[in-house]
């Protein structure tokens, strides 16, 4: 699924029935007075089986068919369908309920709101969502390998569908293969589409490393269906099969609207409750029992790869706060850390601070842990496919956290396979994301510090 796609026909069918609804009581006004309408129930009976019939119809007629209606006459024309079976409907429905209305008037009227408001409420969406598009605002580049009539068509189809905002790049020979990171890297290519023939299916594993390693998004439009596993979703866009690959529910709008509005509240919340008192409280033992900063200040990775300034409570002495290339492996009774810092970092309360990141909109409640630079070039060594963490927000707890991945180890050999799993727990999370798994994995945080299960040293 397109990013946004989902996002874009959720909205376009729930404003369908609010001006269906909107229609139906503005042209009863018109034709009656509102003492009347209120003293004829059927009406609202009516309002209701209008409501039913419009979901039937408007799927037999495919109005919300993952943007098959790409023109805007070819939307009129199954408008103009709906409408036709609506106005007969009603008419039908006045007529044996016997309600005594200015039901010429009411027809009339209904009919003509309804019409005229979705269609200029698909023109205006239309005209939008192209002048974004002239202005580059918030385009997502996107190219299509393979130079077949099946890529052809669907650029086509693509650049008619302004509502997705996309910037087509151009076509990527098969033959180019060997050139494809170097080609995804210059031309900042987001998002992929593989169109290749069935002959040429043997490159299309190594072209998903490259797009994994440079978490670029991918979509295949298969020759054929035997490639299908459990890390894909298929789906359709327009009369497109479309197989997405690394699936990402926070890529829909209203699935960031959720998420972000809960970090804004639990993280409100947190702050309300405890900040007034519990941050001056460590501030003031922090400076008293050591030399340095209350806050150790680093720059880390969030979401899209960009770099923000995480905050935590300094747990370490000034002279080893700071980040080198490596892994980062504290022990237990570590000299390096404060007698205050032990306690901190035993229930993680070090960690804090970085409510005050959710807040800012750096982090989430919930997400991959963020790594300094140093030390995620180093995993990056170990996993190629680790920028597929940053298509989310980092979060201060995690499904990999709460699963007993945190922090490193000594064993180069057990570092390794750790680093590997966290990673993998990672984008597991990424891509089966749901709000209760966001609850489920705040509550074992709070559940594992309460029991002194799974701390830090």
């Amino acid at each position: 699924m397109f990013a946004n796609q989902k996002s874009i026909l959720n909205f376009k069918v729930v404003t369908d029935y609010l001006l269906l609804n909107g229609s139906f009581f503005s042209a009863a006004m018109l034709a009656q007075s509102w003492n009347v309408l209120i003293d004829k129930p059927m009406m609202f009976v009516l309002l209701l089986s209008l409501n039913i019939v419009w979901f039937y119809i408007s799927r037999a007629v495919k109005l919300y068919d993952e943007f098959a209606a790409n023109r805007f006459f070819d939307y009129i024309i199954k408008l103009f369908k709906i409408t036709a079976v609506c106005v007969l409907f009603s008419v039908v429905f006045i007529f044996f309920s016997k309600e005594l209305l200015f039901t010429r008037n009411f027809i009339i009227f209904n009919t003509l709101l309804l019409f005229i408001s979705l269609s200029a409420k698909h023109f205006v969406i239309k005209k939008i969502f192209r002048v974004l598009k002239r202005k580059n605002k918030n385009t997502r580049v996107l190219s299509v390998i393979g130079t077949g009539d099946t890529g052809s068509k669907f650029k086509d189809s693509l650049i008619q569908n302004a509502e997705l905002n996309y910037s087509f790049k151009g076509f990527i020979s098969p033959e180019e293969i060997n050139e494809l990171e170097s080609i995804l890297a210059e031309q900042e290519i987001n998002e992929l589409v593989i169109a290749l023939e069935m002959k040429e299916y043997e490159k299309l594993d190594s072209i998903l490393k490259i797009c994994d390693k440079l978490a670029v998004k991918t979509y295949i439009i298969p020759d054929y269906f035997s490639i299908l596993g459990g890390r894909f979703n298929f789906s359709l866009f327009g009369n497109y099969p479309i197989i997405t690959v690394r699936n990402n529910p926070l890529d829909e709008i209203q699935w960031r609207i959720v998420k972000r509005t809960f970090d804004i509240l639990f993280s409100g919340v947190v702050l309300l409750i405890t900040g007034w008192w519990f941050f001056p409280l460590l501030a003031i033992i922090i400076k008293t029992t050591s030399k340095g900063n209350v806050f150790f200040i680093q720059d880390r990775l969030g979401r899209n790869n960009e770099t923000f300034r995480c905050l935590k409570f300094r747990t370490m002495t000034t002279e080893h706060s700071s980040s080198k290339a490596g892994f980062n492996v504290i022990g237990e009774n570590d000299s390096r850390v404060t007698g205050i810092g032990a306690f901190l970092r035993k229930f993680n309360l070090d960690e804090f601070p970085q409510f005050i990141n959710v807040i800012k909109g750096d982090m989430s409640v919930v997400g991959p842990r963020p790594h300094a630079i140093p030390f995620n070039n180093s995993y990056g060594e170990i996993v190629e496919e680790i920028k597929l963490r940053h298509r989310v927000k980092p979060g201060i707890t995690g499904w990999a956290q709460i699963h007993g991945l945190r922090g490193d180890v000594i064993d180069l050999e057990e570092q390794i396979k750790r680093t590997k799993k966290r990673i993998s727990f990672d984008i597991w999370y990424i891509e089966n994301w749901s709000f209760l798994l966001d609850l489920k994995i705040i509550f074992e945080t709070v559940a594992q510090i309460a029991l002194k299960k799974n701390t830090g040293n």
